[in-house]
């Protein structure tokens, strides 16, 4: 697809709601487009509306390995209210060996580049086996989020794995977020009731205090414009 097709899609687009979003890039790309699910708020409603809308979009998850025994608990209770299978893609076990005996259990602390290896290792090399395939894939981003998503769009071109990228909750606010989990009941992340706003990593996630930013949380150690995984390169 061309940018100038994604700009147009973008204009059609521009007054749909997510699930408009979401029926109608399940139609354009049918077979080859998944869902990558954190299983945070945003994921959690993304996932609650292809299964009430019965969408042909396979969901898949991405298991680092130092999750938060809260985020596996809930995979459990989202297959179970939903009936829909999530895959979950594991890192190359040699590479997490390797990295973790030449620069420690928790190198992420050290540098920069330890916790880019990290992520990499644990997350990035993880999704490009589940991308492998596909001709588009779907986020839970949101351009409130962070300073590194504040000029994304509903569909984008990514560059970085050659496929579109759609983000259906891009313009919703948190406000919109929490009040839509409540109302239909959808099944969360208990921790983010004890202050977690964003859920990672356990090592990589804390949660935060009132009146910090929503992502103060994630990578703490780090500047605000320094907080991606390497999953979403703005």
């Amino acid at each position: 697809m061309k940018q100038e097709e994604i700009n147009q899609l973008n204009q059609k687009l521009l007054k749909a709601n997510a699930e408009e979003i979401l029926s109608e890039v399940a139609a354009l790309f049918p077979g080859k487009i998944s869902f990558a699910s954190s299983l945070g708020y945003e994921d959690q409603i993304i996932t609650h509306f292809i299964a009430r809308n019965e969408l042909s979009i396979a969901i898949f998850t991405l298991d680092t390995g130092r999750l938060f025994p809260e985020t596996y608990d809930l995979i459990d209770r989202t297959v179970a209210r939903y009936k829909k299978p999530i895959a979950v893609y594991f890192p190359d076990y040699k590479e997490v060996e390797e990295m973790v005996n030449q620069k420690g259990i928790n190198l992420f602390y050290n540098s920069i580049e330890n916790r880019k290896l990290c992520c990499g290792i644990r997350k990035t090399e993880p999704l490009k086996r589940a991308l492998k395939g596909l001709d588009a894939w779907i986020t839970g981003l949101r351009r409130e989020q962070a300073v590194t998503r504040t000029h994304m769009q509903a569909i984008e071109w990514d560059a970085m794995h050659d496929l579109i990228k759609v983000n259906p909750l891009i313009n919703w606010t948190a406000e919109d977020v929490e009040q839509f989990i409540k109302k239909e009941g959808i099944p969360y992340n208990r921790l983010h009731d004890k202050g977690f706003p964003s859920i990672g990593c356990q090592p990589c996630t804390r949660a935060i205090q009132p009146g910090e930013d929503i992502r103060a949380g994630r990578w703490w150690w780090e500047q605000p414009d320094q907080k991606e995984c390497g999953l979403h390169k703005s």
